[in-house]
Order: structure tokens, then sequence, then C-alpha cells
């Protein structure tokens, strides 16, 4: 009896301290738990409310703000290969003989060997502004030398606009000349030249459009008022700009100019149908040297030579001449 007695109480006092032992665990577990909970609800509170909650997002700000730089910096050279087209990259390539200064107006004063004549695509011209001629180019008494561009009427700060198609070679500064000037070489041949502006807004190598916007009309180097001085020069040679430009009706003469190395033969190009013994063939779609040669009895030698073709490459709508 007694034996049983005992076996009941420690049975009963095992059980005890088994729930006992139990609930002590689980209390610990629940307190564990709310600790975490706390301290998660700590770290979200500090989160909304510490300056430096957003360093994650700004280190990602940061890192994409630097890539954004290496492509706008990728891209400030880019403008001189924003065109596939050959002839943009490289416009009159063949003429010029590969030659680049970035520094001088006319760097070609030593060369000579230009072309007897050559026909100068003129169809996509855009005037580099709307003022009027202030003074013509020809020699000036009063300043005992010759001024080689046409004068136009601007306001300074006035946008000044390419007048054809093609790559920037110069953006410099003149103090004692130019001033401010911007030369831009153009797939047909010519270069072009912007004197006295307030603000030049290209880079050198960069492809423009004709028409696009390339500088701001101003009064600097040696100018006596605000305005455009403009030439239109062929291999360094400088070109009266009215005998290809009607500056009154803002538009060019005629949609081709032909160049004479002899100055005395230079004619505007509503004059070309005129000049006897010269003959031009505008290319069509399949015209090769060879065919415009056999249309027209020639050799393609003689066309290489006439048009100072090298590479043998031409495109449509160019003017090739054939006698």
């Amino acid at each position: 009896m007694k034996r049983t007695v005992l076996y009941v109480f420690m049975s009963v006092g095992s059980l005890f301290m088994h729930l006992n032992v139990h609930a002590k665990t689980k209390h610990r577990h629940s307190r564990k738990f709310a600790g975490r909970t706390l301290i998660h609800r700590t770290h979200a509170h500090h989160a909304k409310q510490s300056p430096y909650a957003g360093n994650g997002m700004l280190a990602d700000a940061v890192k994409i703000n630097r890539i954004k730089q290496r492509i706008d910096s990728i891209s400030a050279f880019r403008p001189s290969i924003a065109t596939e087209n050959e002839e943009d990259l490289y416009p009159a390539l063949g003429l010029y003989n590969n030659d680049w200064n970035t520094n001088a107006v006319n760097p070609y004063k030593e060369m000579n060997n230009l072309p007897e004549s050559i026909a100068i695509d003129l169809s996509a011209f855009s005037m580099p502004c709307m003022g009027a001629v202030t003074s013509n180019y020809g020699f000036r008494p009063s300043m005992h030398r010759f001024h080689y561009g046409t004068d136009l009427k601007v306001t300074v700060g006035e946008p000044i606009h390419a007048a054809f198609s093609g790559k920037v070679r110069v953006v410099a500064y003149q103090p004692g000349g130019y001033g401010q000037v911007i030369v831009i070489r153009h797939n047909n041949g010519l270069e072009t030249v912007y004197g006295h502006l307030s603000r030049q807004i290209v880079k050198v190598g960069q492809y423009v459009k004709a028409g696009e916007v390339i500088g701001l009309g101003g009064n600097t180097g040696h100018s006596t008022g605000p305005h455009l001085h403009f030439e239109t020069r062929f291999l360094g040679v400088a070109i009266n700009p009215a005998e290809i430009i009607d500056f009154e009706n803002k538009v060019t003469h005629m949609d081709t100019y032909v160049f004479y190395a002899d100055t005395k033969k230079r004619k505007r190009g509503e004059e070309l149908a005129k000049v006897e013994g010269i003959a031009y063939h505008k290319v069509q779609l399949g015209d090769t040297l060879y065919s415009i040669a056999e249309k027209y009895g020639t050799t393609v030698d003689v066309l290489r030579h006439l048009n100072r073709i090298r590479n043998g490459i031409i495109k449509m709508g160019q003017l090739i001449r054939t006698a």
C-alpha cells in the first residue's frame, strides 16, 4: 500500500516538473520571437527616420549616373560617326587628299593640283542667316586688303546655320581676324567659313546637316559691328559667295556651280548650260563609270581624271563631267 502511494506521488511530481519545464521553454521562445519582432520593427522605424536610409538607392543612382556620364562622354565623340554614309564621315576625301587640318582656315596655300574645272552640287543649300549684305567680296581700298567673304547683318546671339551638310573642321578663336570662327567641309567639295561669332556650339569632327544651328552671331575679332563674315572656298581658293548665292532671294542661283581654276572662266550656275565644250552627266540608279564612259564615247580613266575620282565610287545625283 505504501509502495503504491509512493509510486503515485512520484508520477504526479514527475508530470508536474515536465509541465513546468515545457511552460518555461515556451515562454523563452515567445520572448525570443517578440525580441526579433521588436528588432525588425525598430530597424524599419530607423530606416524611415535615418537620413542614411536611402544609401542603397543612392548608391544605385550614383552607379546609374556614372553609366550615363560614360555614355554621354562617348556620345561626345560620336557626332563624327552619327551617320553610316562614308561620304558624310569623310566629306570630299579624294579632293583633299586626306588633309584634315583642325587649326587653320586655309591650310591649302601650297596646293597646286587644282582641277581645271569641276561641277559642285548646291541643291541642299540653306541660308546661314537672313540678314542683308553689308559688305561684298573683293578688294577694300580703304583698308588696303582683300575681303574674301560676304558680310551679312546679324544681331548678337542670332542663330547661324550650316549652309550645306558636312563635317566641322575648325572651331577656333582668332582675335586679330575672324574672332570666333567655324569652318565646315562639305560633301560637295566646298568649305564654308563663319566668322565673328559670339558663340560656337559645335565641335571639331561633328557632322552637321544643312540648316542646323552651329553658332550665334556676334562681333568678335577684327569687327566694327555685329555681322557674319561668310566665305565659300574650294581647296582653299576663295570663291565670291555671290557667284553661288542669290543673297536677295536667299537661294542659290542654280543647283550647280562650276568651279574653274582659271578665275576668268568661272560662271554662275545659271550659265552652266551656255558653256561650250563641257558636258555633264547626272548619275542615275545603276550608273557606273564604265556605263557613263560608254554612253559618252570616252574612257573610265578620262572620267576619273576630269572629276578627280580616286576610288571609283559615284553616287546617285552626282554630276560627272564627261568632256
